[in-house]
């Protein structure tokens, strides 16, 4: 349903962002929702890497009782 964003979406998603935080305002908009995604991608890496740290432990630990 929510699938891929074609062309047409986008310039309709941009158009609404125009009208509702102006010229202006719009690339402070972008920047901060560039920096959120960004930290973001961050914490989901840092939770992935501590995962696989416990997992690779508990698999170690296994080996060794």
């Amino acid at each position: 349903m929510f699938g891929r964003l074609g062309p047409f979406e986008l310039i309709l998603i941009l158009c609404i962002a125009l009208v509702v935080f102006g010229p202006s305002k719009l690339p402070q908009v972008g920047r901060s929702l560039g920096e959120a995604i960004q930290e973001f991608k961050k914490g989901t890496s840092q939770v992935k890497k501590d995962l696989n740290s416990i997992t690779e432990d508990t698999i170690e630990n296994d080996k060794n009782a």
